[in-house]
């Protein structure tokens, strides 16, 4: 069988809904756009083809997925400034430019899931690792060998937001005295002889929320997500774009708190009770509610099942 392509490899979740949404910021006379989380480069592939003047700044923690993502760009890739951050080093990338748009697609990428000697996946044995970035120190052994029942239970169960992590952690601490943690399905057996049966049968497989947890803890997701939504809409000029794809509540919340507060209407000056004036707010929501991908794509894409597009656009805002 004939090894996939890279477009084969990463199909785009809601690849049209993006450009749909991207094109009143995009179609002005040289548009630049942030693609804070490159990957395999599937949403700039595309939106470097629909909009034929725009510059991209192509930011990744993971140092072969830049790699990667040049590799399927081809030609295209002249249009693209690679850097090889985290996506919350906005500022320091932008280091004072104003841009049009900003993409954030959250989560893991296609690549790290289907490398399986990263650990990302419980579909395949493999050290238990889960760096992004193989020059980060933190790995997912580390953890499950390190941390204490408390921990490992607040990690488990608010990234994951398993129902048995304190019952998961007591058993990572009980068997690691005997031997450390070493590989997925390890972890993967352990999961499954903790979750009573009726629970297992539920859900999909019961090691996706342990495996979920781990990854953003190792990677310091939400943290990094808490430091860049603020970034991104600073560096928006007016009629500007950010749109967020998440993948779990917890990121979802972190977007939509972020976006609702930048355009909240303040109506009265801070510390005085009484109604002054009206302050616009500098963003509006472009959709009131988070979009989900089409039952059609998901058959296609299953990626995309639990996806939320979100959207926000900078405004004038009167001295």
């Amino acid at each position: 069988m004939a090894e996939k392509s890279l477009q084969e490899q990463h199909i785009p979740v809601m690849r049209d809904r993006v450009i749909e949404m991207f094109a009143p910021a995009l179609n002005v006379s040289d548009p630049l756009l942030i693609d804070g989380t490159l990957g395999l480069a599937g949403h700039t592939e595309s939106l470097l083809k629909e909009f034929p003047n725009l510059k991209i700044i192509g930011i990744d923690r993971d140092p072969i997925a830049i790699e990667r993502a040049k590799e399927r760009l081809g030609e295209l890739a002249s249009r693209v400034e690679f850097v090889n951050e985290t996506y919350d080093q906005i500022e320091k990338v932008l280091a004072g430019r104003k841009v049009n748009a900003v993409l954030l697609d959250l989560g893991v990428s296609s690549i790290q899931l289907d490398e399986a000697n990263r650990g990302f996946s419980y579909a395949y044995d493999a050290p238990l690792d889960m760096r992004m970035n193989a020059n980060d120190s933190l790995t997912a052994a580390d953890i499950l060998n390190s941390y204490d029942v408390k921990d490992l239970t607040y990690i488990l169960g608010t990234y994951g937001e398993e129902k048995f992590a304190k019952r998961i952690a007591q058993e990572l601490v009980k068997r690691r005295s005997n031997k450390s943690w070493t590989t997925t399905f390890e972890l993967v057996e352990l999961i499954k002889d903790v979750i009573p049966a009726p629970a297992r049968r539920t859900g999909g497989n019961p090691a996706k929320r342990t495996f979920q947890a781990l990854r953003i803890a190792v990677n310091n997701e939400l943290q990094i997500l808490e430091k860049a939504i603020p970034q991104a809409m600073a560096a928006l000029m007016v009629g500007g774009r950010i749109l967020v794809l998440s993948y779990h509540s917890l990121e979802d919340r972190i977007v939509k708190n972020a976006f609702k507060e930048q355009s909240s209407v303040i109506d009265a000056l801070p510390g005085l009770p009484v109604l002054l004036s009206k302050k616009k707010a500098p963003f509006e929501l472009v959709n009131k509610k988070a979009e989900q991908a089409s039952d059609s794509e998901i058959s296609s894409n299953p990626r995309s099942t639990s996806v939320r597009l979100r959207v926000a656009q900078r405004v004038e805002v009167a001295a």
